[in-house]
């Protein structure tokens, strides 16, 4: 079972990332954007068939690597 992880860090959190593509931007002609927020997409090939069980499974991935819940949030989709 294919799941999508989507890993962003918290509101409130600072970004700098963020603010060097919206700074790019802004140089590239791209006016008007006023904030920028960068993640990541992690997709996950699960031999897991039952849709719950792969959830959990994802679920407890992210609480153990692949997010930092303390300054991250994230959330699990279907791929």
């Amino acid at each position: 079972m294919k799941l999508r992880v989507f890993v962003t860090l918290k509101t409130g959190v600072l970004d700098p990332q963020g603010e060097a593509v919206r700074h790019a931007l802004g140089a590239l002609g791209f006016e008007g954007v006023n904030g920028v927020r960068q993640g990541k997409m992690i997709e996950l090939d699960l031999a897991e068939t039952d849709p719950e069980k792969a959830r959990e499974q994802a679920h407890a991935m992210c609480e153990k690597l692949l997010a930092n819940t303390v300054i991250e949030s994230y959330h699990v989709e279907h791929a």
